[in-house]
């Protein structure tokens, strides 16, 4: 197949869907991806990149074409919107001209925004192609609980482009069952939906590193309790700090944050302010290929989400790859994050939100044995194999993209 995935975020951002469209190439498809200059996370452009390009390269096979836009900024509101409309500007005026040929089926990559699916429309229109919108984020209610818009005027216009995009594609693709509904409500046929997971690259694993491995020098002593990712508006920071705050008196319990995001700046003030800076280290950035190293070092890896009827819907992506690495869970959150964690018996979880609780969490894997721990991360290893499995994800993928066309052609 001659495969287009459209993604306003693309290497050398680091996001899943490099790893998807590398798995197609290699199972023999063309690949093409239509994206952005990068800019995330830090909010501008990367070293050797501008707003004039470069407009066309190749990441691992896969051919990769680019469109201006304006750089996410300080992730402010004004700037956000910005960066999302110039996105669909360029993308609707420049693609039909920088995306020639001909394709079988587009896949559009869904993260924030949903905007992503209006140069979609346009190419399918072009190109004659069906659309597979696979839906990472929901709109516009993602948009509500983080707080990026509160008028519910606004909120509104958004779930009107959302139905009107949803309207136009052949199938959507969901990355959690509770998405299901929500899309539903927008007006999709429920044979037009369906559950596709996220996999995780196979770098994430179970690893053994030696006593002189450069990873061991960034890290304190004592009980580890590492977060990776994006350090957000919906990872509640507030509720790790108040728990770290909680257990001030366990100097040994150490919080490690690796990760970058527009609140990382205001957590760290807050850590500083409350005398925690011993407690909770902040070590910035580091590349996905150096997170499961990382995380072999961990006592436990924590994953949080706002105490928001939204975020209950969604399975973080980092709980995959905490699986794939065998570490045990140490989690606050609600719905579909907690039921995997808790039907995998891979760690502990608390409701969203309560700091209290996951300070007690936190000590209840303390005291446990390392053969305990290793079994809660064995569990959690084993859960990850029969549900978020690389291969069999992809092959999943690949078949549900090779029956919309053949539906198409028939």
């Amino acid at each position: 197949m001659k495969i287009l995935i459209i993604s306003q975020y693309f290497w050398p951002e680091e996001f899943r869907i490099n790893d998807v469209a590398t798995a197609l190439q290699e199972a023999d498809h063309e690949v093409t991806v239509l994206t952005g200059i990068p800019n995330y996370p830090k909010g501008q452009f990367f070293k050797g990149y501008s707003f004039f390009g470069p407009w066309a390269e190749c990441f691992g096979g896969v051919k990769i074409l680019r469109v201006p836009l304006f750089p996410r900024g300080d992730g402010g509101g004004a700037r956000l919107a910005l960066n999302y409309l110039s996105f669909v500007f360029w993308g609707c005026i420049l693609a039909p001209f920088r995306v020639r040929g001909t394709f079988d089926v587009i896949l559009v990559y869904q993260l924030s925004p949903v905007t992503v699916g209006l140069p979609a429309i346009f190419l399918k229109w072009i190109k004659k192609a069906p659309i597979v919108f696979w839906v990472q984020d929901l709109w516009p209610e993602s948009l509500s609980a983080t707080g990026a818009i509160r008028f519910s005027m606004v909120l509104a216009v958004v779930g009107k482009l959302v139905r009107y995009i949803y309207s136009r594609c052949t199938l959507i693709l969901v990355q959690s069952m509770a998405f299901i509904g929500p899309v539903l409500k927008m007006g999709v046929p429920g044979k037009k939906i369906q559950y596709m997971p996220n996999a995780t690259e196979t770098l994430y694993k179970p690893l053994s590193l030696p006593v002189d491995a450069p990873e061991r020098e960034s890290l304190p002593s004592g009980f580890k309790i590492m977060f990776a990712g994006n350090i957000g508006v919906a990872q509640d920071f507030e509720t790790i700090i108040s728990a770290a705050e909680a257990l001030r008196g366990e100097t040994d319990v150490k919080f490690v944050i690796l990760g970058e995001g527009r609140a990382r700046s205001c957590a760290e003030r807050r850590v500083n302010k409350l005398g925690l800076s011993e407690n909770v280290i902040f070590l910035g950035r580091w590349p996905a290929e150096a997170m499961p190293g990382f995380f072999s070092l961990a006592d436990a890896l924590l994953v949080t989400l706002k105490k928001e009827p939204i975020f209950s819907f969604t399975i973080p992506s980092k709980v995959q790859s905490y699986m794939a690495c065998a570490k045990p869970i140490i989690a606050a959150l609600d719905g579909e994050g907690a039921r995997v964690i808790k039907e995998s018996g891979a760690g502990f979880v608390v409701p969203a939100g309560n700091s209290a609780e996951l300070a007690d969490a936190i000590l209840r894997l303390k005291v446990l044995s390392p053969i305990m721990r290793a079994e809660m991360g064995a569990f959690g290893l084993k859960y990850y194999e029969a549900n978020f499995e690389r291969g069999r994800l992809i092959r999943k993928l690949e078949e549900t993209l090779v029956r919309v066309v053949y539906e198409k052609n028939d």
